[in-house]
């Protein structure tokens, strides 16, 4: 029983261990308290009480925070940028390798006439869509988000909620080609299709 016992501590531990590399605060939060639980159980099975209070003091913390977040209203903002934004080139630059690692998109973004929209969470750019406008379409080169905010509330936002926005310029369908496995899966999450177009799987999204 006891070897049993210890295994349960093993799980707990790793199950903490693994919440602490979360790059979602939110999701942090989660695994974070579910380790604590089973810590804080555990702790009562060995009848080690410091340990079980202190855990299950964390489990409480967590469900504080996480019910502060899930009662937050967000407040979201699309800002343009212009063609030779500083901000926009050293946020761009800043991102950039985890950009193309996600993407897989060449480097040709800065052609005249590009779409540039940072998506503002709480007055913080939080998100980055750069394309260019074909007739009516939009072929995305960038969508991007930053580690904090990858709740898919930035993509519900700028791709459910603002069809107005795009369709003011024109724009009623959007086009990205796919990344890796992770972005392919955000794209069908959001409502993107796969279509075959001159031989080549590209993803597409009807507004």
């Amino acid at each position: 029983m006891d070897k049993y016992l210890e295994y349960i501590g093993y799980v707990a531990s790793l199950i903490v261990l693994i919440s602490l590399l979360m790059s979602s605060v939110k999701r942090l939060r989660w695994i974070n308290m579910i380790g604590s639980l089973i810590f804080g159980a555990y702790g009562f099975l060995i009848q080690s009480y410091p340990v079980a209070i202190m855990n299950l003091g964390i489990v409480l913390i967590n469900i504080y925070y996480l019910v502060q977040m899930y009662g937050n209203k967000d407040y979201f903002q699309l800002l343009e940028t212009s063609e030779n934004d500083a901000y926009y080139e050293r946020f761009k630059s800043f991102h950039h390798s985890e950009i193309q690692a996600f993407m897989n998109q060449d480097d040709s973004m800065n052609t005249k006439g590009s779409f540039k929209v940072f998506v503002l969470r709480n007055m913080v750019p939080a998100g980055l869509l750069v394309g260019t406008i074909e007739s009516n379409m939009l072929m995305i080169s960038i969508d991007y988000v930053t580690p904090a905010y990858r709740d898919f509330k930035i993509a519900s936002f700028l791709f459910n909620e603002q069809k107005a926005f795009f369709q003011t310029k024109g724009i009623d369908v959007l086009k990205t080609k796919p990344g890796n496995d992770k972005h392919e899966k955000y794209l069908k999450r959001i409502g993107f299709h796969q279509e075959i177009e001159n031989g080549m799987p590209i993803y597409v999204k009807k507004l």
